[in-house]
């Protein structure tokens, strides 16, 4: 009996790993085509991404979300069409927006998974994380007259409201996952 339950749990074991490896192509697949399929509206973008970062961070343990974290801005820079003839400047904020969304992901599973905090609260905190670092970076570029001041509302406000709406869709997304498995 020890023997079949062991088994049992293997293979358990191996499903899930399986279907998170798939479940990683599939999220990896879509934030990095998003940008190419729906370069604007950015609040659509926007929020498409942070719903599969979000997703990241309730669904992988440790570093397997950093394809979802890292795969959107490059997409963004291979379309040439998140910023429309500012394309360029995204290369000096890729960094920084690989960072923000690092922060929004992974503090936002420390808040929520690890301390157990309300999702809302969590999503609120992590997303303003997210934006301030992308605003404070944008600022710091426009005074050292690297990008437009024109991207400060796209690193500021817009990242903080297409966290937010990123949030709320991939609580859809759960609510559904989660009614599908039952």
């Amino acid at each position: 009996m020890k023997e079949l339950y062991a088994a049992l749990n293997q293979t358990s074991h191996e499903f899930r790993e399986k279907y998170e490896n798939i479940e990683l192509i599939l999220y990896s697949t879509a934030v990095f085509l998003i940008p190419l399929l729906f370069s604007h509206p950015q609040m659509l973008t926007g929020t498409l991404v942070n719903a599969f970062l979000i997703m990241a961070a309730l669904h992988f343990k440790g570093w397997k979300a950093a394809p979802i974290v890292i795969l959107p801005s490059i997409g963004a820079v291979l379309s040439g069409m998140l910023f429309g003839p500012f394309t360029i400047f995204i290369i000096y904020m890729m960094p920084f927006i690989w960072i923000g969304n690092f922060v929004l992901v992974y503090l936002f599973k420390y808040l929520h998974i690890v301390k157990s905090m309300n999702y809302w609260t969590a999503l609120g905190g992590s997303a303003i994380a997210k934006s301030a670092l992308l605003f404070g970076a944008a600022f710091l570029f426009v005074n050292l007259n690297v990008i437009p001041a024109a991207l400060l509302t796209a690193m500021g406000i817009l990242q903080l409201g297409t966290a937010i709406a990123g949030g709320i869709v991939a609580f859809g997304m759960r609510s559904a996952y989660i009614h599908l498995l039952k």
